[in-house]
């Protein structure tokens, strides 16, 4: 029997912490989330490897460090309400609801919507809310939103997803084709409205499909 616990604590220390992520919050969320209760029972025991994991609908678990450096440039703070676009596994969308006031987490798979609210349930993660819908027009029923991350790549930064910001908000997504190596992109919406754009690297994430990404996976 695997002993999570310690593989979470190595997982934090070898590749959260010793990344250059060391924001207590950030380090304490994810000791409270179980990673292993969002993948299948057969990628278990690779649950905290530093690597995507297959999940269901054809979608995978982003690996954990991504992840924190998401979250980390997201700058989410307590009471924030924060949206995900692409919920997946609800991993990424549980691991910000130990630090945010609420999370709202969209994705457009049936499937995965209907595992993410029943494990949510399980787990108890109850300021997580896991809606259906075409992540590029966000959810405009809880906007707006302190921080918006999306987990998937799109075309461009969504303007959808710019007028959801509150003043002070932040939008960190990656943009780029898929298939190919992304940038992963800050943007603040600044008190007066002026979007202020950072570049935080490269990465790679699948395509962000609907009305605002790519038409087709």
């Amino acid at each position: 029997m695997a002993d999570f616990a310690a593989l979470r604590e190595t997982m934090i220390a070898r590749h959260i912490l010793g990344r250059g992520i060391h924001d207590p919050a950030i380090l304490g969320a994810f000791r409270q989330v179980p990673r292993e209760e969002f993948v299948a029972e057969v990628h278990r025991p690779a649950a905290y490897d530093d690597h995507p994991l297959p999940i269901e609908a054809g979608q995978t678990i982003s690996q954990p460090y991504i992840v924190a450096l998401m979250i980390e440039a997201a700058a989410i703070r307590p009471r924030d309400t924060v949206l995900e676009v692409g919920a997946g596994s609800g991993y990424a969308a549980a691991v910000m609801s130990r630090i945010a006031g609420r999370v709202v987490a969209i994705e457009r798979h049936h499937e995965l919507v209907e595992i993410a609210r029943r494990r949510m349930e399980r787990l108890g993660y109850d300021n997580v809310e896991i809606v259906e819908g075409d992540g590029t027009r966000g959810w405009p029923g809880a906007a707006p939103y302190d921080a918006i991350v999306a987990a998937a790549s799109g075309s461009h930064l969504p303007e959808t997803l710019i007028a959801q910001l509150a003043p002070g908000g932040r939008l960190v997504m990656p943009v780029g084709e898929p298939g190919w190596v992304q940038q992963l992109v800050k943007v603040t919406k600044q008190d007066d409205g002026v979007l202020r754009q950072e570049n935080l690297g490269a990465v790679r994430f699948v395509p962000l499909i609907g009305e605002e990404g790519w038409k087709q996976a």
